[in-house]
């Protein structure tokens, strides 16, 4: 793989490194923050908990509106800066509704880099090496959650009740060193030909990712694939019809695995199970280094096995893992067998959708509207993260949830709709290893798997 391919796709990959961070940094401060300003278990799922959720929805669904008219690359330092922005505020917050609005300032990051990045990606790289480089977003994100988890047990114990203050202020770091480092990444060459119309620069850009010669055959592949150009494309028609379900569906189920439940929630859920407050949040790092181990195979096989052959894999051991937690909850199992079936769960997420997710949704949209048609799929993902953010504290408070006294039906909730993703896999999608973005546009037009 060309060092130069591999280390720009890093770069604009770090987003996912600030998302993953976000994202599950709340976990450490859902507790403290609780207790701090006594909110109500529907107020804290809303706004405390799922209101960075929320950003995130907006950030996803509007996120393809920058990518297409400023740029992948400005859209990505943006990025970078929200997430600033968010960290010192939410750090600085002197009551519930300051916090709420600084979470969804950096859910609104979240979810835009979770549409720039990975277009990003799949636009400057081949199709030999476009699911290693697009699962490099998912590599970031999961090593993200894991140092979020080891800064959020250092830091236990460091400021007293202003433990958390720290635990989101530090995020401001590496957000700053991210928004630097995206000024030297070329813009996307596609977007450069087709979104800006300057062929120039869009040559330059392929002959620095490549070379001459390979250059001019990629330009003149990418104007193919431009078409028509008289009339205005739109997502929501029947051309498009086969991609928008997919990715739908991919998102839908990737929520409806837990995975954000589990991750969120992992101390309170620990917890419920037996261990002791600092145990729980030592044991998070565990799901953090299993989530971490299993990405980095997963982007070792993405390009080898393929897509559909990592979801296979993926679903058998959702399906296993969830009915096995809650037979574990049900029966009282012990806090260690509990913990290993979470990591199992951790282990199938993290090399089946967590390693596909990203990519095959960059993947299947052709040129004209990859961005909107990102913002669709992460879009559809986020919702489903919001609401079962949002809901989880209904279900699972100790003192008003539906199942306070014992969480098992939630597992074997999500169990099930694994067993409804194994058989989407099996009937419905497609592979895209090793073809070519304009040549995958022809494929979902002939309506072939």
């Amino acid at each position: 793989m060309d060092r130069k391919i591999f280390r720009i796709s890093l770069t604009a990959a770090l987003a996912g490194f600030l998302f993953g961070f976000d994202t599950v940094v709340i976990s450490g401060a859902n507790l403290p923050i609780k207790e701090l300003w006594n909110t109500s278990p529907w107020f804290h799922g809303t706004f405390i908990m799922s209101m960075a959720l929320w950003g995130t929805v907006i950030g996803a669904l509007f996120g393809g509106i920058p990518c297409d008219k400023f740029g992948r690359k400005k859209t990505l330092f943006w990025i970078g800066v929200l997430y600033f922005i968010s960290a010192l505020g939410s750090a600085l917050a002197v009551d519930p509704y300051m916090f709420s609005f600084f979470r969804l300032i950096g859910g609104i990051g979240v979810g835009a880099s979770s549409v720039a990045a990975p277009i990003y990606i799949s636009e400057i790289s081949s199709s030999k090496n476009r699911g290693k480089l697009g699962a490099l977003y998912q590599f970031n994100i999961v090593f993200g959650i894991f140092i979020a988890f080891i800064s959020n047990y250092l830091l236990k114990g460091f400021d007293g009740i202003n433990d958390w203050r720290w635990m989101l202020g530090v995020e401001a770091i590496p957000a700053l060193a991210y928004s630097i480092m995206v000024f030297r990444i070329p813009n996307s060459p596609r977007w450069l030909i087709l979104k800006k119309h300057d062929e120039k620069a869009g040559l330059q850009t392929l002959e620095f990712l490549s070379n001459k010669e390979h250059a001019l055959e990629k330009m003149a592949e990418i104007k193919r694939s431009e078409g028509d150009t008289s009339h205005k494309e739109r997502l929501f028609s029947k051309t498009y019809q086969k991609p928008l379900i997919l990715a739908f569906l991919i998102a839908f189920f990737n929520q409806l695995s837990g995975i954000n439940f589990v991750l969120y929630y992992a101390p309170e859920i620990l917890e419920r199970a037996g261990l002791a407050a600092k145990d729980s949040l030592f044991s998070s790092i565990s799901i953090g280094i299993v989530n971490l181990v299993f990405t980095l195979i997963g982007i070792r096989l993405i390009d080898q096995l393929g897509r559909r052959q990592l979801m296979k894999i993926g679903s058998l051991g959702y399906i296993i893992s969830l009915l096995m937690v809650g037979w574990c909850f049900y029966s009282g199992a012990s806090s260690t067998l509990l913990l290993i079936f979470i990591l199992v769960f951790i282990a199938a997420h993290a090399i089946g959708q967590g390693a596909v997710i990203w990519v095959f949704i960059s993947e299947i949209f052709p040129n004209k509207v990859r961005a909107f048609g990102q913002s669709w799929g992460t879009g559809t993902h986020w919702i489903f993260a919001a609401l079962i953010t949002l809901l989880t504290p209904i279900f699972l408070d100790a003192d008003h949830g539906v199942f306070k006294d014992n969480p098992w039906p939630i597992f074997v909730f999500f169990g099930f709709m694994m067993i409804l993703q194994l058989v989407f896999v099996l009937v419905m999608m497609p592979e895209t290893k090793g073809i070519s973005l304009e040549e995958l546009e022809q494929k979902m037009r002939s309506g072939d798997r």
